[in-house]
């Protein structure tokens, strides 16, 4: 892992009529590393992902790429730099294969005609170097599981290669087997140097893949934490704002004023 994160937010705000949605929100994700965004429903999460999309630019704020600011006012511009999206809905057409489905918009051509045979050929290819399992990649999508759906709208996203990828509550109504199927899939992606952004509010999936976990609450930053060195209460009190309390705040208080008196001194 590099000492410079792939993508950086800092001092991002979002305000939405009346409501602000996000306040002074601050992000890092490196290079082969697995980053959790976890939040109560309300939490500013999806608004956060759809800020780094460039489905709602931010108001205020900074965005660093590579340690170089950059602005993200469109969809185009986020996928321009490398950075891929899978939202819950999937976007996937039922009725069309796996082919189909995972060149939907970016189809290869050839002397003016689609390139069926070379695009079975590199869909097989990116589903085997993912450890995908389809039982063939002309069955319709609809055919296919939930995890295996999953697997092909994060496959999709990889045939830009992008260097962020970021995924919204992907084992949301999965079985346990699918589960770990989506989660192998996520190491992988993490194996093979991406940088991902993990929407869940399994905490039980997050510890099982993530690096990082950061905490949204009211749309303000909670809490960072390393998985290794963080207990699930830790992330659960920065979830509920338990963390956030008079007992707390004044413990806060007194350690600043004693810091300052020893630097003082």
């Amino acid at each position: 892992m590099t000492d410079t994160p792939i993508l950086a937010l800092s001092g991002i705000s979002k305000r939405f009529g009346a409501v602000q949605a996000l306040t002074d929100v601050s992000l890092e994700v490196y290079a082969g590393e697995v980053v959790a965004l976890a939040g109560d429903n309300g939490a500013g999460k999806s608004t956060l992902i759809k800020v780094i999309a460039g489905v709602n630019p931010a108001d205020e704020g900074e965005i660093r790429w590579e340690g170089r600011p950059v602005s993200i006012n469109k969809p185009h511009d986020a996928t321009a730099l490398g950075i891929a999206t899978v939202y819950q809905d999937l976007s996937l057409c039922d009725n069309l294969d796996v082919v189909a489905n995972l060149f939907l918009g970016q189809e290869l051509e050839r002397l003016g005609v689609l390139d069926e045979i070379a695009m079975e050929q590199r869909a097989s290819e990116l589903l085997a170097s993912l450890s995908v399992k389809i039982p063939n990649v002309r069955v319709p999508v609809a055919s296919l599981s939930g995890g295996q759906r999953q697997s092909i709208a994060i496959a999709r996203s990889l045939l830009g290669d992008p260097k962020v990828v970021m995924l919204d509550e992907p084992t949301a109504a999965l079985g346990v087997a699918q589960t770990a199927q989506v989660l192998d899939l996520i190491e992988r992606l993490r194996d093979r140097g991406l940088g991902v952004i993990l929407i869940s509010h399994n905490l039980a999936d997050v510890r099982a893949v993530a690096d990082r976990v950061v905490v949204l609450r009211l749309g303000r930053n909670a809490g960072s934490f390393r998985i290794d060195e963080a207990t699930q209460e830790d992330i659960v009190a920065a979830i509920t704002g338990a963390s956030d309390n008079a007992v707390s705040r004044r413990r806060a208080r007194t350690a600043g004023a004693a810091a300052t008196t020893e630097a003082d001194a």
